[in-house]
């Protein structure tokens, strides 16, 4: 099957990739917007889900056929399952998005209640991921997986998560272990998602900080064989590439997706959901789940009478009254705020907080990524982290602070910040 796609052009699916692509969970993709509230201020950001996670699944066998094209496999058949599996994963890394994407994650219901074998058991909330790890373990899309390809929904999820335990050899061969490149394709600081999403993203808004250099990065990937295991590699002359890529993407989270009018939104639906009035609520039940989409929530808010849910529906936004960029000191609004609510007002608080690269957390108590190697001329490979200085120079987070009231309000709630 030939798909067209306004970014990548030609997409082609073989017959068992559109038994994939045709199941229930997949198609749901169509009716879950990309960019959430972004398509408010950016009114030709309408794209779905499902368009973006094709050109992911289009990239990543891009990727891999570059990445790969100079090793031997000692397997003749290594290569094509190799190569079908992560594309597999990256058509389904997104599969457990909930409505407005991001936007409503905040109402997903605990870890445990998703019932899932596959991720050891923490007192959290579920995450997107969470529920795309649930729907390849408990729903027919994994019986459909596996009787379409030589593996199974466990292999293609151990691909969308580092966290999922695979039990056997699978990903072996050659006496290497390949499956931190496939990861890496899927998830990481040069992965495909992040390539399709941010020029797809960008054309849709109409910014340009997403015009990237997609073709040089792919071009000039390889593969880095290091304890035992093969790594995603990225030739040396493609770091000022990778370095814009970077950063390009750090400047459309702070001026697109951090979109002022997208926030108040957000916050206003969040108000909403945790109203007493409201009945909607995200299922961890995945037949249910299937039916939950932009659609599902749009007609809940159409059909509610709290004041919430119809200012949301009427496009009635509470309004910006001050606004603060920096670092998270610099970007404290904790004291305007409370000088509102001793007026009594009752004001929307929200911080957007930016970080270009989980390889800046030097010296934080947060996981690291299995590194992506810059291998050089001479077949020498360094560190992604060590040959730029792009992560040291943007390793503080930026954060956008921002206070809202409801446009009766505005008068007042602007003469007791000036008073301050």
């Amino acid at each position: 099957m030939k798909i067209r796609d306004p970014i990548h052009k030609g997409i082609t699916l073989d017959a068992s990739e559109v038994e994939v692509v045709r199941s229930p969970w997949v198609q749901r993709l169509r009716n879950i917007g990309q960019t959430g509230f972004a398509s408010l201020p950016f009114p030709g950001a309408t794209h779905s889900r499902f368009s973006h996670s094709l050109g992911v699944m289009h990239l990543a066998g891009r990727a891999f056929d570059q990445a790969y094209r100079d090793w031997t496999f000692s397997d003749p058949g290594a290569r094509e399952r190799f190569r079908s599996v992560v594309r597999i994963a990256a058509l389904a890394h997104d599969l457990g998005h909930a409505p407005f994407s991001h936007c409503t994650e905040f109402a997903m219901p605990a870890l445990a209640d998703l019932g899932s074998t596959w991720l050891r058991p923490e007192p959290r909330r579920a995450t997107h991921e969470d529920y795309t790890l649930a729907i390849l373990e408990h729903t027919a899309l994994g019986p459909t997986i596996a009787g379409a390809f030589p593996f199974t929904a466990r292999h293609v999820a151990a691909l969308i998560s580092g966290d999922v335990r695979v039990g056997d050899d699978f990903f072996r061969d050659g006496g290497f272990d390949h499956r931190r490149l496939l990861s890496q394709i899927v998830s990481s600081e040069l992965d495909v998602d992040r390539l399709d999403y941010l020029v797809r993203d960008a054309i849709y808004t109409g910014a340009t900080y997403g015009q990237v250099d997609v073709d040089w990065l792919i071009t000039n990937l390889t593969c880095w064989p290091a304890d035992g295991a093969v790594g995603l590699g990225l030739d040396a002359r493609a770091i000022y590439a990778f370095d814009d890529f970077l950063i390009s993407r750090h400047h459309m989270f702070l001026m697109v997706y951090f979109h002022h009018e997208s926030v108040v939104y957000e916050e206003m639906l969040k108000r909403h959901v945790q109203s007493e009035a409201c009945t909607w609520s995200l299922p961890s039940d995945l037949d249910a789940y299937l039916q939950v989409d932009d659609i599902h929530l749009l007609m809940h808010l159409r059909a509610s009478a709290e004041p919430w849910a119809r200012r949301v529906i009427d496009h009635q936004p509470w309004i910006r009254i001050l606004e603060r960029h920096g670092s998270p000191s610099q970007a404290d609004v904790g004291q305007e705020a409370d000088r509102l609510r001793d007026a009594g007002l009752d004001p929307i608080v929200a911080t957007s907080t930016g970080r270009l690269s989980r390889y800046a957390d030097v010296g934080r108590k947060r996981r690291r990524a299995p590194s992506i190697y810059v291998v050089h001329g001479d077949r020498r490979a360094t560190p992604l982290a060590d040959a730029t200085a792009v992560f040291e120079r943007y390793a503080d987070d930026r954060c956008i602070s921002r206070i809202y009231v409801a446009p009766a309000d505005l008068d007042l709630a602007r003469k007791t910040v000036q008073r301050g």
